[in-house]
């Protein structure tokens, strides 16, 4: 990092800044040889996310179509006799435990 007096960052303030942001090191301004201001470069710009796979992928078929597979009941296994009941069974549920009568301490 680099240290410049407050007259002479004032005399060659431009060509300062044109090192700062060429060279991305950052200038520490000094006042009577103490810091009181601090010169660095800017971050770089983010990329933005949104069109960065643009052109790398080739859609085929229909887009708008929504099922990739034909529905379940053109599959084979559909037709099977225990396919019949392959709906969800609702669950059982466990008892409650009965509460002892006896006080807690």
């Amino acid at each position: 990092m680099k240290t410049m007096p407050a007259g002479e960052f004032k005399a060659r303030c431009l060509r300062v800044m044109e090192e700062v942001k060429k060279y991305r090191t950052p200038v520490v301004i000094t006042k009577k040889g103490k810091p009181v201001a601090k010169l660095v470069p800017p971050d770089e710009p983010r990329k933005d996310v949104f069109g960065c796979m643009a052109d790398r992928f080739t859609i085929i078929g229909d887009v708008e179509q929504t099922a990739v597979f034909p529905p379940f009941e053109k599959w084979d296994m559909a037709r099977l006799p225990w396919a019949a009941n392959l709906g969800h069974e609702p669950r059982k549920r466990k008892r409650a435990r009965p509460q002892s009568h006896k006080a807690t301490r």
